[in-house]
């Protein structure tokens, strides 16, 4: 459950049970998918979604429709170059702006907002570095305005923007499900594609147990299942983060976020009931830490949060490139992918879907080919060995030590034959037996305590505790016939 499922409505769709022939079949139903399904509603296309429409990474997001984002415009420009950096300024603001079209042209009810938004240096060391990316927007014609922060926030300088915006992502999602709808779009969910094949007549994506042939497939999943032929293991690593959903008395009414490493971030919603602050922190590559807990009382102590007012607490992870940009666009012939937003998938899932529908439709986009996910820079070549060592970290730390210091006896291991099993008792007294590797690609598991699931520390794979796959890039549970009262 995050802040965006509180009130949300439930969308009238089912699992597929027939096989299908279309010209383009989306898979994800997220903010990405549902989009470019808005782009392309006039064509021959199907959703599905391995779970729940408008859920996934889409539900765990803070929601922040922003272009000041930390220091990415410098880090781009070291890594690619000053014109690819003055690029994706453009992008973000073309994908502020389409995004706003929709909502207007559509009167879609989403509680978007224009706020302020503030970049922070929170220790002496990053001004000077944050200085520079501000010297960069203002040479780019954006006004940039040096001011304090409003909350306590501990920052030794600030500066904000004021053309940023917040919404409710899942109330968007619902007005543009209902497009579709009306559309006769046809979307399912709890359909997950297991396997896809490409043949003369285009592709042969395999659910359970039916079939959709496709001419063209576009993955707008969060991380994609299939290893070749884009490789994406080695062209990025994963990066967790902790939120904390609080209530509060007064709407802040902005958004910000620190510039380094690791980030906190907050901002403000109002659901007509209530306020609530939206705390976000200790954002860290996967490979370097797994303790749950820890992180969130981190969280919680630097934003000064009252347990007593606190209502939610979950995790999200995304994907970081070495170049600081996303993969969009075509992979193979009409098989198209979108993912590895930085962070920042708001902004850039308006821009996937546009630029995948655009090229789809034979539409000119300034913006497709610097985002190609087929493009090999010098920051993929300098990055490879780190990435290497965060995928070998991963996968040895969690085979090697299995018994996390921080585990309490309710989380035990053990060997039957060949496979490792892993058993979490409940508060009831109820055992909960999984298989203890993540069917992606081998990896050993760590249990999340906070939120009692099983976590991959490789690509982020998650399963409930009785194993039940519930977000990808694995296609597959991990569940036993072993579990059973104590």
């Amino acid at each position: 459950m995050s802040i965006w499922s509180i009130d949300e409505k439930e969308l009238l769709t089912k699992r597929l049970s027939q096989n299908l022939k279309v010209d383009t079949l989306i898979i994800g139903g997220g903010l990405t998918g549902l989009t470019t399904g808005y782009y392309l509603r006039k064509n021959d296309i199907c959703i599905v979604d391995a779970g729940k429409i408008a859920h996934g990474v889409t539900l765990n997001t803070t929601a922040k429709i922003n272009y000041f984002q930390e220091r990415i415009y410098t880090k781009i420009e070291k890594a690619r170059g000053r014109e690819y950096a003055i690029t994706y300024l453009s992008s973000q603001r073309y994908a502020i702006t389409k995004l706003k079209e929709i909502i207007e042209k559509e009167k879609i009810k989403c509680d978007f907002k224009k706020v302020p938004s503030y970049v922070f240096a929170n220790t002496e060391k990053e001004i000077a570095c944050l200085e520079r990316e501000i010297g960069f927007l203002r040479s780019q014609g954006i006004e940039v305005i040096s001011k304090k922060l409003p909350d306590k926030i501990t920052a030794y300088t600030s500066y904000c923007v004021e053309d940023t915006y917040t919404f409710n992502p899942v109330k968007y999602l619902e007005g543009i499900f209902n497009i579709l709808k009306k559309n006769d779009i046809p979307i399912y969910e709890n359909t997950r594609i297991y396997r896809i094949d490409k043949d003369e007549e285009g592709y042969i994506c395999k659910s359970t147990s039916r079939t959709i042939r496709a001419k063209r497939v576009i993955f707008a999943g969060h991380y994609p299942y299939f290893t070749l032929p884009f490789i994406l293991p080695l062209k990025s690593t994963i990066e967790k983060s902790y939120i904390i959903i609080s209530k509060v008395s007064k709407d802040g009414n902005y958004t910000c976020i620190n510039s380094n490493r690791p980030t906190y971030s907050c901002r403000f919603y109002d659901d007509g009931k209530d306020l609530y602050q939206i705390s976000l922190g200790e954002s860290h590559d996967i490979a370097f830490s797994q303790n749950d807990q820890y992180h969130f009382s981190r969280v919680k102590q630097t934003f000064g949060l009252q347990e007593e007012n606190i209502i939610l607490k979950y995790s999200n992870t995304d994907i970081m490139t070495p170049d600081h940009m996303p993969y969009i666009g075509d992979i193979q012939d009409n098989l198209y992918l979108a993912c590895g937003y930085n962070t920042w998938g708001m902004t850039n899932s308006i821009l996937a879907a546009s630029i995948i529908a655009d090229s789809i439709l034979e539409n000119p986009n300034q913006f497709a080919k610097s985002f190609s996910p087929n493009r090999f820079t010098l920051a993929h070549m300098f990055k490879l060995p780190y990435i290497l060592f965060c995928q070998t970290k991963s996968f040895l730390g969690a085979k090697i030590n299995k018994n996390k210091s921080w585990y309490n006896d309710k989380i035990r291991f053990y060997k039957e034959g060949k496979n490792t099993f892993a058993t979490y008792t409940d508060e009831n007294g109820k055992d909960h037996t999984v298989k203890n590797k993540c069917p992606h690609l081998g990896c050993s598991l760590i249990f999340n305590e906070q939120e009692k699931t099983w976590d991959c520390p490789c690509h982020s794979s998650r399963f409930n505790i009785d194993g039940k796959c519930i977000k990808g890039p694995s296609n597959y549970d991990i569940s036993t016939n072993k579990n059973g009262n104590k």
